[in-house]
């Protein structure tokens, strides 16, 4: 059996796995991104179709075991099809569709192609479905989230409760990942043993009703 543990994968062994992942995603053409690794961190370059397709290509390196960090270098091919103005519209339009998204709250404004979202939510996982309806729109080179959350009360239990949530985690190790909380934001630290264990501990926290900034220094074995 090989031996998949992250503290003895190597780089060319990385690599050749951010490849099949990336092969094995869909909506990803493999062909057109190369695939670098140094000390754990992954380089993309090439051309993909979309902005989507760019941001799943830098979601499937970070699946890999043995991945530490990544640099995403990937360009979108083609010239644009879409003035700022009716990729403003598009974006509105998807917001608005969204339960999820307070669109009453949230302001879209595009220059050439990078949309910027400000304004404010009330959850965490409500700015990440506002960027995440932005960046499905097509032409959309960026998206900045420049959205606040609105503000709220700390409360005494908040760094307990976070710590009961990583023991209730069936992806995250509790004993190696700790939370501090100093009024309403969290600091992590501690080893993850991948990208994706890491990416867990930071929701996580987001989702306690008492947060409003993580500090996510959390460190992924090599």
């Amino acid at each position: 059996m090989t031996d998949r543990s992250v503290h003895s994968r190597n780089d060319s062994d990385v690599r050749a796995d951010v490849e099949d992942e990336l092969a094995w995603t869909p909506g990803i053409d493999a062909a057109s991104i190369g695939v670098a690794v140094e000390n754990g961190i992954v380089t993309l370059t090439g051309q993909v179709g979309s902005h989507t397709e760019r941001m799943q290509a830098g979601k499937a390196a970070l699946r890999v075991t043995g991945v530490r960090g990544l640099a995403e270098e990937l360009d979108i091919r083609g010239p644009s099809r879409r003035t700022d103005a009716d990729i403003a519209s598009a974006v509105r339009a998807a917001l608005d569709a969204d339960a999820s998204v307070p669109s009453d709250t949230v302001d879209v404004q595009v220059r050439d192609r990078i949309v910027t979202l400000t304004g404010s939510a009330h959850w965490y996982f409500q700015k990440v479905a506002a960027v995440r309806d932005a960046e499905r729109v097509g032409d959309v080179q960026f998206v900045l989230d420049r959205l606040e959350l609105t503000p709220r009360p700390s409360a005494p239990d908040t760094e307990e409760r976070i710590r009961q949530a990583f023991v209730r985690n069936a992806e995250l190790d509790a004993d190696r990942i700790a939370a501090t909380v100093h009024g309403t934001t969290v600091t992590l630290t501690g080893r993850a043993r991948t990208w994706a264990e890491r990416r867990q501990a930071e929701i996580a926290a987001w989702r306690s009703p008492h947060v409003l900034d993580v500090d996510d220094q959390v460190v992924v074995d090599a």
